[in-house]
Formats: structure tokens, C-alpha cells, sequence
């Protein structure tokens, strides 16, 4: 276990890293030193081969409250503000585009940049009394950051009420909007969470790699050229021994012996 000033990183099973936002007496705000402190981690944890799973919690009461807003009115000038978003920014990027699958256990709230956190992981669980919100709107901010992550996981009129009210929404109604997979109690979370973590480390970790990244890059494109470049995706990946190996282990009704190339 490595513990930072601002979060824990800790490994189980050798395979799953497991970041703990530790700054539970300020909701877990991302501040300027926590955000860099995230990408550094998330970037290291990425260079890991050991790693093939990554999960990020909040301690204390709850998952994170966003930016912290005692450090943004102490913000004197348009530079460090537009330092700030773009680093925030920065963060949800370096998830998206990491090679690592990442998986938001969440307990408590979730909001504004705690909220698009959640939105920018691969996977995201939480328990049965956590609740979402973007409520830069009521504070004189809108939360335009963070839609930006949301909107990419939530229909548009669910996302703009979130935007236009503030109103949070219970695990439930996140889970139907497609802003988490799925909530359990408390007692349960840890349990479904691992579950999910350990059947991730199953898998191959290059076809994890190949699939994460042509996901996410397929979604920006126009139809025609998704199918185009998806073709040309699969056809390498299917140039690569583990492809083989699946599917000989398959027909074979064997376990398959990943060699991750």
C-alpha cells in the first residue's frame, strides 16, 4: 500500500489497484493537488503490467463532493481558473484514454466533478443510498465540465433537468438513466464490485486494451466509418495469439491461456 497526501493506492490480488480519495474532512473535493495527484497515479497505474483493473472510491461519508470551493473563491485570476478546469479536464481524459478498464465504487454523493468522475470510469457501482447531482446552477456555476462526461452517458432531457434544477437523483434513477450499471446495499458493494474487478483480470489484458480504446473512439465517429474502422480493428486483433488461443480454447471446451500478445 502506498499512501500520498491525498489518496491511497493499494493492490489486491496482485491484479486490481485500488485508489482511495482520501480527503474524506473535505467530501473528497478534487483540488488542484488532487487532481495531479490522480493523473500521476492513473498514469503509473497504466505503465503496470501487473494492473488490468483499476477501482477509485471516496472515504468518509461519501464518494466526492467535486471541486473544492473553498479553494476556487481563493482563485484570483482568469489564468488559474482556466489552469484548474483544464486540469480537471485533463484527469477525465487520461481515464478515458488509459488502456486500464476503471471501475467507480461509490458510496454517498456524487456531485459536479465528483459526478463526471463517476461518468468518465468504464464501469460504475454504487450503493443502494448513493445519490448523483450536477448542481453548479444553484451555486451560480454551471456545471459545464462535468456535463460534458454526463451527457455522454445520459439522454439529453434527463441530463438537461440535472443541469437546469440541480436536483440530485437517487442510485435507482442512475442507474436507469445509464449513469451507473447497477446499486446494491452497503454490506453488498464491496462484494459486487470484486466480482466485477476479478472477471475483468480473466480476460485477455491485450483484447481488454484493444476493446477499451476503439470503444470509446468508435462513438465519435458517423456510422459508416465506425463499421470501417471497427472491421480493421477485429482483423488486428484477430492477428494476435490470444485471439487464436480464445477461440481454440473455445471449441477445445478448455480454459484459455492468455499470453497477452
Amino acid at each position: 500500500m502506498k499512501k500520498l497526501s491525498n489518496i491511497i493506492v493499494s493492490k489486491i490480488n496482485n491484479n486490481i489497484s485500488r485508489i482511495l480519495l482520501n480527503e474524506a474532512n473535505t467530501y473528497n473535493a478534487l483540488s488542484f493537488d488532487t487532481i495531479k495527484t490522480l493523473i500521476e497515479t492513473f498514469k503509473r497505474l497504466n505503465n503496470d503490467k501487473s494492473t488490468k483493473v483499476i477501482i477509485i472510491e471516496g472515504s468518509g461519508k461519501g464518494f466526492s463532493a467535486g471541486h473544492n470551493l473553498k479553494e476556487i473563491r481563493s482563485l484570483k485570476n482568469k489564468k488559474k481558473y482556466k489552469e484548474l478546469f483544464n486540469l480537471c479536464s485533463k484527469l477525465m481524459l487520461t481515464i478515458v484514454e488509459g488502456e486500464k478498464p476503471v471501475l467507480a465504487k461509490v458510496h454517498g454523493a456524487a456531485f459536479a466533478a465528483g459526478c463526471q468522475l463517476v461518468a468518465s470510469c468504464d464501469l460504475a457501482v454504487s450503493s443502494d443510498d448513493a445519490i448523483f447531482a450536477t448542481p453548479g446552477v444553484n451555486i451560480g456555476l454551471f456545471c459545464s465540465t462535468p456535463m460534458v462526461a454526463v451527457s455522454r452517458k445520459v439522454g439529453r432531457k434527463r441530463m438537461m433537468k440535472m443541469l437546469l434544477t440541480g436536483d440530485p437523483i437517487d442510485a435507482k434513477h442512475a442507474k436507469e438513466i445509464g449513469l451507473i450499471n447497477n446499486h446494491y446495499p452497503i454490506s453488498r458493494l464491496e462484494d459486487e464490485v470484486m466480482k466485477i474487478a476479478k472477471k475483468i483480470t480473466s480476460k485477455s489484458s491485450l483484447v481488454v486494451k484493444i476493446g477499451k480504446k476503439s470503444f470509446y473512439k468508435q462513438l465519435e465517429m458517423p456510422l459508416h466509418k465506425a463499421y470501417k474502422y471497427t472491421s480493421k480493428v477485429m482483423t488486428k486483433n484477430m492477428m494476435a495469439f490470444d485471439a487464436k488461443e480464445g477461440i481454440s480454447a473455445f471449441i477445445e471446451k478448455r480454459k484459455p491461456n492468455w499470453k497477452n500478445k
